[in-house]
């Protein structure tokens, strides 16, 4: 049987995991993305690998899925730096009248760690004061007195994961398309046939994967599918080298920290959210007093309160589908193009990749992505001819 042709849309996560997972199904593959790898809400993403966000059991099942899929590549990897499973701690805002018992100081954290429970993650309410035992790095004295502590959870930088996959991407013979501007889905009969860069240039395929990021309700509204969308800006800074000892990720009412490759630290947050603002020439900027106001936020938290500087920070878009869910799979009015759209592209990079590329190469639709297919948010969506 000849394999399939496949060309995808999108240098992500997504992209990328898909793009590999086909090569190794035995798939001729073209990746085609408008700017380069990486270049768009993979290389601002905060990634952190978690389900304890309170949600519905098939979610919940996916991400697990997906968190699973990372410790097998890290016990394959265990080298690597980009990767790591050493926890999460969560708080909320303490109580005003700061309560001693952990119950009566922050009743949400509570309800949250036994919902957490309930559906089997590991999940553990700390005192302040025994945290070093759990969480290196740490200023008891900046903690509330009780805090969510969740062992499994890790986190990921997607660039260095990307570079990864391309290396195997290249080793298994796919063709990678970059700077190609804005791409189409080329129809044909009202199917998929290819995907048509800003210049022109077509690449046929049997097969479309539309993995564009916040761009895909764009790209798919041309062939006439109207997807809701509610992404959002997001702003994800990293520091200069520097040795601060944390190795979990922090998830704080004021600042979201995580390790970074090369003794550096990640975070970001939603409080200055409303500081951003789009530029005329389609760029976003923020005032840079933001930027450091959340370093200091990060530093406040740490041992010793190191002294952090903000090397870079990128802004864009976070893609998020209209009802927060990930959308993956199969347009019902456009055969042979597929979307992969979602706000846990960290978490759900490897499995949705995988998970869509056994899809396109058997023709068999997986129980696992079964709630989260595109006909539940458009699906009358009108298809234009040829």
């Amino acid at each position: 049987m000849t394999s399939p042709q496949v060309a995808v849309l999108g240098a992500g996560i997504l992209g990328v995991s898909t793009a590999v997972q086909l090569l190794r199904g035995g798939a001729s593959v073209t990746l085609v993305t408008e700017a380069h790898p990486a270049s768009g809400a993979s290389g601002r993403s905060f990634s952190w690998l978690n389900s304890g966000g309170g949600y519905s059991p098939d979610y919940h099942r996916l991400r697990l899925a997906g968190m699973d899929r990372y410790r097998t590549l890290l016990a394959e990897n265990p080298d690597i730096d980009w990767l790591r499973f050493d926890g999460g701690l969560y708080w909320e805002m303490t109580a005003p009248d700061g309560g001693a018992s952990q119950t009566a100081a922050n009743p949400a954290l509570a309800a949250r760690c036994e919902a957490q429970q309930d559906q089997g993650y590991d999940a553990r309410l700390v005192p302040a004061d025994e945290i070093p035992r759990v969480v290196s790095g740490l200023d008891p004295a900046a903690l509330p007195p009780t805090l969510l502590f969740n062992p499994g959870e890790g986190w990921v930088s997607l660039p260095h994961l990307i570079r990864h996959l391309l290396r195997e991407f290249e080793l298994r013979g796919g063709t990678l398309v970059t700077a190609a501007g804005p791409v189409s889905v080329a129809l044909e009969a009202g199917a998929a046939v290819g995907l048509r860069s800003g210049g022109g240039e077509l690449y046929p395929a049997d097969a479309v994967v539309v993995a564009a990021g916040a761009g895909t309700p764009e790209v798919l509204g041309r062939l006439g599918v109207g997807l809701p969308d509610s992404s959002e800006p997001a702003m994800l800074v990293v520091t200069a080298p520097k040795v601060h000892g944390l190795r979990a990720v922090l998830n704080t009412p004021r600042a979201s920290v995580r390790p970074h490759p090369g003794s550096r630290l990640a975070m970001d947050s939603t409080w200055y959210l409303d500081s951003i603002t789009r530029n005329e020439n389609g760029g976003w900027s923020v005032d840079p007093q933001m930027v450091l106001d959340l370093v200091d936020e990060a530093s406040a938290l740490l041992a010793g309160h190191p002294r952090l500087v903000a090397q870079s920070w990128r802004i864009g878009l976070k893609p998020v589908p209209g009802d927060g869910l990930p959308v993956l799979g199969e347009l019902a009015g456009v055969p042979g193009c597929y979307a992969a759209f979602t706000h846990s592209g960290a978490t759900l990079g490897l499995i949705a990749g995988e998970l869509l590329a056994r899809e396109i190469m058997t023709g068999r639709r997986h129980p696992l992505l079964a709630p989260f297919r595109p006909e539940r948010l458009a699906p009358d969506a009108a298809v234009p001819g040829g």
